[in-house]
């Protein structure tokens, strides 16, 4: 079976303070977009073959017991050892890493959901989030797939109705790969005026002066290139442009029918996507 684990924007982040097991409290929203990887799972054949794992694309997917997609099945191999056979993984990636897009993320939750679909686990959403969350902070949200509010450290998600049919995205990867730990460690939390929840409800047009993230100023001292991105797509006429996570991809929201004209370094990977998933 074949999957196509898609990655995501945020719409917005808080960093709000820090917990005392030493992560942060976040609040954002996640925003599916239409920039995937493909992830086929196919049983391994004898009952006693070891799993194994192939990866294309971006260099830099882990292999092994390291990829994420192999951390989903042990995961679940915990609890259902008889019904879940050695398999060979193959993932062919397009998401950059270290993005903010969420691509690893996406291809654990989809693993989890590939996985139940394929063995008939019987896993209800609400379990295979649980099991997500064991993965990371990011990938309960892919087991929704729908725009979340989202909170804690990410895992506490509430579906939201946020509509960008009318518009398209235009997102543009530096080639820049950012450590979140680190991007954590060097920020200062603190509690935003305005909740997200609050801001995302109002035009598209108002969010330019209201919706921010914490993290971009931050990585913009240290990667212009963050800053210059966004200039350029504000200067191409996008309604309001940001980066994601904490980075390095930034995105420019445009009018559905805009023509858009950027001229970015070869380098760097653009990609297109409409204003809704389906």
């Amino acid at each position: 079976m074949i999957l196509f684990p898609n990655g995501k924007i945020n719409l917005g982040l808080h960093i709000t303070n820090k917990r005392s097991d030493g992560y942060h409290n976040l609040e954002t929203v996640f925003f599916p977009v239409k920039w995937y990887d493909v992830l086929e799972i196919i049983p391994a054949g004898k009952s006693g073959d070891a799993n194994t794992f192939s990866g294309t694309g971006i260099i830099a997917t882990k292999n092994g017991n390291e990829n994420i997609c192999v951390k989903a099945y042990e995961t679940l191999k915990y609890d259902f050892p008889n019904q879940l056979p050695p398999v060979q993984f193959y993932l062919h990636k397009t998401i950059p890493i270290g993005a903010g897009l969420g691509g690893g993320s996406a291809d654990g939750a989809f693993t989890l959901k590939l996985l139940n679909q394929q063995f008939q686990l019987g896993l209800s959403p609400e379990q295979l989030i649980i099991y997500a969350g064991r993965l990371g902070s990011d990938c309960p949200f892919f087991i929704i797939n729908r725009p979340c509010f989202a909170t804690g450290r990410g895992e506490i998600l509430e579906t939201v109705t946020i509509d960008l049919s009318a518009y398209k995205l235009l997102l543009v990867n530096p080639s820049i790969e950012i450590s979140t730990k680190d991007a954590f460690a060097k920020l200062v939390p603190a509690f935003p005026e305005k909740s997200l929840k609050e801001i995302i409800s109002q035009p598209v047009n108002t969010w330019r002066a209201n919706l921010k993230n914490d993290f971009e100023a931050l990585v913009s001292e240290h990667w212009p290139e963050i800053g210059s991105i966004k200039r350029n797509l504000y200067d191409a006429g996008a309604i309001y442009a940001s980066m994601t996570g904490s980075g390095s991809t930034v995105y420019g929201i445009f009018h559905k029918d805009d023509k858009i004209s950027v001229n970015f370094p070869p380098h760097y990977t653009t990609k297109e996507s409409a204003g809704e998933l389906n």
